[in-house]
């Protein structure tokens, strides 16, 4: 079992920037794939951004890319994401997730849940 705890989640204007951690704990050695998701009520969950703890290039989705930059301390078992520019259409609820597999294109864009999630960090940006 992996756990995550999400923080960094605030209100900012539109324009502005922030930066989500994760910390995770537990069985982080069998973890092969780490990622960022959003889930807004009403909507489908969005996958965000993805990276393999091994290293490698990271996955951005379309609607983030440019804006948003994951990386992984895995010296501090954190995952990271700073999000800059941002707009009113990134208001939602962050989750973080960590897969024991590697990162295959429906979990890291949102079609299939992560093995582990965290709680989620709201993210609100006002215009």
């Amino acid at each position: 079992q992996v756990q995550l705890q999400e923080s960094g989640g605030d209100s900012v204007q539109a324009g502005g920037s922030l930066r989500l951690s994760c910390t995770a704990s537990g069985s982080i050695s069998s973890v092969n794939c780490m990622g960022w998701f959003r889930h807004t009520p009403g909507k489908q969950r969005e996958g965000v951004a993805a990276i393999g703890t091994a290293g490698g290039s990271a996955w951005y989705a379309d609607s983030v890319k440019g804006r948003f930059t994951i990386s992984l301390d895995n010296a501090r078992n954190t995952l990271s994401l700073q999000m800059n520019n941002l707009t009113p259409e990134d208001t939602s609820t962050y989750y973080c997730g960590a897969d024991r597999g590697l990162c295959r294109a429906d979990i890291i864009r949102g079609t299939v849940a992560y093995t582990s999630l965290g709680q989620g960090t709201r993210v609100t940006v006002s215009s």
